[in-house]
């Protein structure tokens, strides 16, 4: 197995997961709190498509999927569209409301491109250094890799929470 195909392997599990905890899921269950402050699993999904789609855009050097494909719109949210859910306040975890429909299209189009990018790479590409504000500096496999951690933990966050929607009858 290639460097390339084991990150297709890895990335191909968070489409799995996402459409598991997706499949189904009203618009109530999406945004249902544990408390008041609480992530939602529609927050959860867009800002784990939000991560992806930014770092791999950086990497490849594209335009993002979110405004390039009219997703912006789509989710017609009220903060800029660059913005990719670091940072944000309970009310605006809150503003993001869309149903499954769209955070599963979302999704899998940033997995489309996701995949192509890296069935372009190369074992040597994944020493590129791509930020050097850090020491050691980040190279593309220390970004992806990053990227893989932090899907995969907003994953299973939203599943839990999928769970705990469906317990409280979301």
């Amino acid at each position: 197995m290639t460097p390339s195909e084991l990150l297709i392997e890895e990335f191909s599990r968070i489409q799995g997961y996402v459409g598991a905890t997706l499949k189904n899921a009203t618009v109530a269950t999406l945004t249902y709190r544990a408390d008041a402050d609480a992530n939602t699993i529609a927050w959860l999904t867009w800002h784990l498509s939000r991560l992806q789609d930014d770092h791999i855009a950086d990497l490849a050097g594209t335009e993002q999927v979110y405004t390039e494909q009219g997703w912006a719109e789509r989710f017609d949210l009220p903060f800029e569209p660059k913005r990719i859910g670091y940072g944000f306040t309970s009310a605006e975890v809150a503003d993001v409301r869309a149903d499954a429909d769209l955070l599963g299209g979302y999704y899998d189009a940033v997995h489309t491109v996701t995949l192509a990018y890296l069935a372009s790479l190369s074992a040597a590409d994944l020493d590129r250094v791509v930020d050097e504000s850090w020491t050691p500096a980040v190279t593309v496999g220390v970004r992806l890799a990053s990227v893989l951690s932090d899907d995969l933990q907003h994953a299973g966050q939203a599943a839990f929470v999928r769970g705990l929607a469906d317990r409280a009858g979301a």
